[in-house]
């Protein structure tokens, strides 16, 4: 996955807590239940292939990709990799897609390194956050790998971090309004200080449905406006929330 592709609610908690979750937690506007299983699904590796291949070049900075799992769920729930993301035992708003390295131009590193597996105790402490063993396994191999120095424990640790600093507008409130991506950018940025509309990009899916938000980042992981070439939304795109029961 990429910046502009394949890559695919919010707590602050500690690992230990992570681990444990069981009960509807109060998470900024959104509520959601989260019981992390007691063994994780096992993970294959996830290489560099002819159409995605290992590119290594200077960060220049990076992209936090969050998912509107409701969106999620209601187009990709029968997949057999969702069932914990989008089966009746657990329900999800906002969920961490991941921490993208990017370069200084249009170009972005990827597959730097050969990648280890995830170990399983770091992939179980993150499913609350990022509801797929395989996924943060590709995260990790994808992009994780480009961070110089980091393993798969601080990487997620990382992610795990912005991501639990995030604020969120009241997403049902908002789906029953007319929104266009500037609005509900504005919405997104006024729950979170600091944070701009130009400092972050809103997709949809073909039909104009929430797919995900990504979040510019400079080097240091300070909020910062996005570059043109991001992608994105117009501006002025009319968009919807889905918030349909599971």
């Amino acid at each position: 996955m990429s910046a502009t592709g394949m890559c695919r609610m919010s707590v602050k908690m500690t690992l230990a807590a992570v681990a444990v979750l069981a009960v509807p937690v109060a998470a900024h506007a959104q509520t959601y239940q989260c019981s992390a299983p007691s063994s994780v699904e096992r993970v294959h590796q996830d290489l560099p292939s002819e159409s995605q291949p290992k590119r290594v070049i200077p960060i220049g900075s990076y992209t936090l990709a969050i998912t509107w799992a409701p969106q999620y769920c209601r187009d990709n729930g029968d997949r057999p990799g969702s069932a914990f993301q989008c089966g009746v035992e657990n329900r999800f708003g906002f969920t961490l897609h991941g921490l993208w390295p990017d370069g200084v131009g249009k170009d972005w590193p990827q597959y730097c390194r050969e990648a280890e597996f995830v170990p399983p105790p770091v992939i179980r402490a993150h499913l609350c956050t990022t509801p797929s063993a395989q996924l943060l396994q590709h995260e990790w191999a994808k992009h994780g790998t480009c961070m110089p120095g980091y393993r798969p424990a601080q990487y997620f640790a990382q992610s795990a971090a912005l991501y639990g600093k995030l604020r969120f507008p009241e997403m049902d409130a908002a789906s029953r309004t007319s929104l266009t991506a500037a609005r509900f950018a504005a919405l997104m940025a006024g729950a979170n200080p600091g944070l701009k509309p130009d400092m972050m990009r809103v997709t949809a899916t073909k039909q104009g449905w929430l797919d995900e938000i990504w979040i510019c980042l400079d080097r240091r992981f300070r909020y910062r406006r996005c570059p043109v070439h991001q992608g994105g939304l117009a501006p002025a795109a009319p968009h919807k929330i889905w918030r349909g029961a599971r």
